[in-house]
């Protein structure tokens, strides 16, 4: 079935950038982010044919250049079919980039999969992507992998980052560094993670979030055969504190946990760094403890659970028209618009890219309302603009390539790697309004002509600054 015309909403606020073909397709767990130790992120991205690409932007002769490359990662054999890749860097004082790449290497009669996970240890090559590449631990597995994700925990008041590895065994696997022998090992999951055992399916998809200023956690999961589980955990005692879970009908493809106010604290955090321009959190925003859960399933329409923490799992809102487009394969929460409101994105097997607003965070357009197209109840949320693509959407990332402050948003398709950027001259224009607001409100509020003038002052200098910047990317 067809949806509705993409003219009857708004259009979507990036433009694609670059596109780099694959030399065979991913999947949906086949793209990770890692941020590099001079500021900004690159990308690794896994064909299914064994291969790892880097992309990342590089400024030959001062310009920016997107560039795509293979990285020789040891112990894959040509034959392999790669699963799931992570990468993450270790939590301080810790230096060092990890990553882990799961796949399956056809032995003939059997199958047999493995779990590889590279990290130099020699000083001056933790962040070498070329010498980790040649540095492996090669794990052979007892069940077949799924998502491979990394968390940072807390133990005798030291943080660490750990992976955590889904399998067709109901169970998720547990990999933690020993210091001692330089490597990683398995480790009981139950013991840091109880809300982690006695799983009534393999796991398709699994987020845990901390909470800031505590040690609690929230632990997300969702099931082939439908099951959502969702944990609040005290870290420290190792108690699950409350639990709710919920039956749909058909498998998951993703659960994430989220804030709809952005943070001024998450304007740049490690791995996901990028522009917040005006972040200040609005009054009557979430506060730190309103979580919500999305749910996106390949069959029926991807919903919000709203302040789970209060509400468990009876808050439910729709996303309405997600079930148009054939199965939603991939999300992220973010705010693409700079309004200190996050947008919810579902890249779907339809090639559509779906972008749902809330209408708690912002007031939805009177005409919208008028013509029907936006719900009038606070707390739904509106299709606000979808953009069309010439493949199947797999998996998203919405962080900083260029180390300009300012975020892409990378899609991976069934044919390649997109990079989506914004228009740095209406970014640069959202700025300059807003440091005029800004300027105003202080020289209304200290009444002192001179506070005014020196902050018009910055606004032109970062008028020139970004006119710069905009001539110097158009080249």
């Amino acid at each position: 079935m067809e949806g509705p015309p993409s003219s009857l909403y708004g259009c979507c606020p990036l433009v694609e950038d670059s596109f780099s073909r694959l030399s065979s397709q991913s999947n949906i767990y086949g793209l990770s982010a890692f941020p590099r130790p001079e500021g900004g992120c690159d990308l690794l991205t896994a064909t299914l044919k064994g291969k790892v690409i880097n992309f990342r932007y590089q400024t030959p002769r001062q310009k920016i250049r997107p560039v795509a490359k293979e990285v020789q990662f040891t112990y894959i054999p040509v034959d392999a079919e790669i699963v799931s890749i992570d990468a993450f860097n270790k939590s301080a004082p810790k230096r060092g980039l990890v990553v882990g790449i799961t796949f399956i290497k056809d032995s003939g009669d059997k199958a047999s999969p493995f779990l590889n996970i590279y990290c130099d240890y020699e000083p001056g090559s933790e962040y070498n992507l070329d010498s980790i590449a040649q540095s492996c631990l090669n794990l052979e597995l007892q069940f077949t992998p799924f998502q491979l994700c990394h968390v940072e925990i807390e133990e005798r008041q030291q943080r660490e980052t750990v992976f955590l590895l889904s399998g067709h065994d109901h169970q998720i696997h547990l990999y933690k560094e020993n210091e001692t022998l330089h490597q990683f090992e398995e480790r009981p999951t139950g013991l840091i993670f109880p809300e982690l055992t006695g799983l009534p399916s393999h796991v398709l998809w699994l987020d845990v979030v901390n909470i800031p200023d505590s040690t609690r956690r929230l632990t997300a999961f969702g099931c082939q055969n439908g099951f959502v589980g969702i944990s609040h955990v005290d870290q420290e005692s190792k108690v699950v504190l409350q639990s709710w879970n919920v039956q749909q009908d058909g498998p998951i493809s993703t659960v994430l946990l989220f804030r709809l106010s952005t943070e001024f604290s998450e304007a740049y955090s490690a791995g996901d760094g990028g522009m917040r321009v005006g972040s200040d959190t609005a009054e009557g925003s979430d506060s730190l403890e309103n979580y919500n859960l999305l749910v996106t399933s390949t069959i029926e329409l991807s919903v919000v659970y709203r302040d789970v923490l209060s509400n468990g799992l009876s808050d439910q809102a729709i996303l309405p028209e997600s079930d148009q487009y054939d199965s939603v394969l991939c999300a992220l929460v973010t705010d693409v618009d700079f309004d200190g409101v996050k947008e919810i994105l579902l890249g779907t097997y339809g090639q559509e890219l779906l972008c749902y607003k809330s209408c708690t965070g912002g007031a939805p357009d009177p005409e919208a309302v008028e013509s029907g197209l936006a719900p009038r109840l606070q707390g739904e949320f509106r299709l606000l603009w979808r953009r069309s693509f010439q493949s199947p959407l797999l998996s998203m990332a919405y962080v900083d390539l260029t180390c300009d402050g300012l975020r892409e948003l990378a899609i991976e398709t069934l044919k390649g790697l997109h990079i989506l950027q914004h228009s740095l001259t209406q970014t640069a224009n959202l700025v300059l309004q807003r440091l005029r607001s800004r300027a105003s409100a202080l020289g209304e509020n200290a009444s002192s002509r001179p506070a005014t003038a020196e902050l018009a002052d910055t606004g032109t200098e970062t008028q020139e600054a970004s006119d710069i910047e905009v001539n110097a990317k158009c080249d």
